[in-house]
């Protein structure tokens, strides 16, 4: 109720004064416990979550005691567990008291995904970051932040800020390094590069990557070649070094890439990445296999805007199928409608039966989202009643799907990925969780 009457009442540049001051507030009262770690923070739109997981994986790999916070899950050393909140970045207080346990704990290493809104709100101040990581920036939030440009403007503030913050002491008496880690295959490289950062690092795809003389700022080069994407596992090479991903899809490999990236920002050898990329498992709700007996493939995944749904479906090209089944829906909240017959014209341009249904409605009315998307669909050829279905409840949706699924099938439910709760009117969460959802649908068809 207070937050509620301080968003609406205050104006604006007296509330992000307020959310400053909280910032600050908060990291004095726990401590600054950012001080006592290395904190690698990463932004972009798509695969921050996953490549937070990557980096703490190949951290703990190396023989370092990590935490981490991200949409996904919470980790404090050998603590796991998911997040329930529905926010990328936790509130300040939250935040450093994670943070405060992770140092506690003995964590010598944070990885902090930090979003745009959380940097509009200054939930990123009081932090004390030593490496930025941008993984890649479309068209997302822009509503809430007013403009495209307003949200790329967020994330680089937190570059900016990374830029500009007290440098830490290595245990040699040294300076710590302010590091960058930049996407130079995505058309905004430029930005993120020139950040004055004591050390840049750039990683992407040989060939792919932006010419030289646009890229600006000198950078390291973390280059893969010869990468082959296959249905079991992806293949590269940096500088002759050759490693295997098991997790499929080109997406998974340019995640890998910026944890690779990030852990060389952190002094870590190559040898000990190399180890520990080859032991990366899939990440939980994304592109996640759900296996319950079934004659035909179900996969889970997070893609909630049209990049990560393309993305979703060039990895699943890679695997053998008949029919695709997808079942597809948006988010509500003012979260971009604008994205939502997109969303509608993309499954039915991959799929060959497009079930549109609830995702997270929150306030709106969640059959007017489920025309939008529809409406997308529609306008691909899609024909009601045919090879699209438009179902309510998700639940329901996802029961048609594994009905409707024949042996060789692939049945996708995206959206949500791992996501334990939907987010419904009046502010209120749901228990849910899409896999078990497909296990029901399996168990209720058999």
């Amino acid at each position: 109720m207070l937050k509620s009457f301080i968003r609406k009442h205050l104006p604006e540049p007296v509330l992000n004064a307020y959310h400053f001051a909280l910032a600050r507030a908060a990291a004095a009262w726990y401590g600054r416990p950012s001080d006592k770690l290395f904190v690698i923070g990463i932004t972009g739109t798509n695969g921050k979550s996953t490549t937070v997981q990557f980096v703490g994986r190949i951290l703990e790999d190396a023989g370092y005691r990590v935490g981490w916070t991200s949409t996904a899950g919470f980790k404090v050393a050998g603590r796991e567990w998911t997040n329930k909140k529905k926010m990328t970045m936790l509130g300040r207080f939250q935040t450093q008291r994670l943070l405060r346990q992770m140092v506690e704990a003995g964590c010598t290493h944070a990885i902090v995904e930090t979003s745009s809104q959380g940097v509009a709100q200054s939930r990123h101040v009081g932090v004390n970051y030593d490496v930025a990581v941008f993984t890649n920036l479309t068209p997302e939030h822009v509503e809430a932040h007013g403009s495209f440009e307003a949200y790329k403007a967020a994330k680089g503030a937190f570059f900016a800020h990374v830029a500009k913050s007290r440098r830490k002491r290595e245990a040699d008496g040294r300076d710590r390094f302010k590091t960058s880690v930049v996407n130079v295959d995505d058309p905004h490289a430029p930005y993120f590069l020139s950040f004055d950062m004591d050390r840049r690092f750039g990683y992407g795809i040989k060939g792919k990557s932006l010419p030289a003389g646009e890229l600006g700022a000198a950078f390291a080069p973390i280059l893969a070649q010869d990468v082959r994407a296959e249905a079991t596992g992806t293949t590269f090479t940096i500088e002759d070094r050759a490693f295997s991903l098991k997790p499929i899809g080109l997406f998974n490999a340019y995640d890998a890439l910026a944890a690779i990236a990030a852990c060389r920002a952190a002094g870590v050898g190559w040898e000990p990445i190399r180890r520990g990329v080859s032991r990366l498992e899939p990440v939980p709700g994304r592109l996640e296999f759900v296996d319950a007996g079934q004659p035909f493939t179900a996969v889970v995944d997070y893609a909630y805007e049209p990049a990560a749904l393309q993305a979703c479906f060039d990895a699943l090209a890679l695997l053998p199928r008949k029919r695709l089944i997808h079942v597809v829906g948006s988010a509500g909240g003012g979260r971009d409608v604008a994205r939502r017959p997109l969303m509608g014209a993309l499954s039915a341009r991959h799929a060959d039966v497009v079930i549109v249904t609830n995702e997270d409605p929150y306030d709106d009315d969640p059959k007017l989202i489920i025309d939008q998307v529809a409406a997308g669909a529609e306008r691909e050829g899609k024909k009601e009643g045919t090879d699209l279905h438009r179902v309510t409840e998700r639940q329901d949706g996802i029961d048609l799907a594994v009905r409707l699924a024949k042996p060789g099938d692939l049945v996708l439910v995206t959206g949500k990925g791992s996501e334990p709760v939907m987010a419904v009117a009046g502010g209120r969460t749901i228990p849910w969780d899409d896999r078990e959802a497909v296990r029901r649908a399996i168990r209720n068809r058999r």
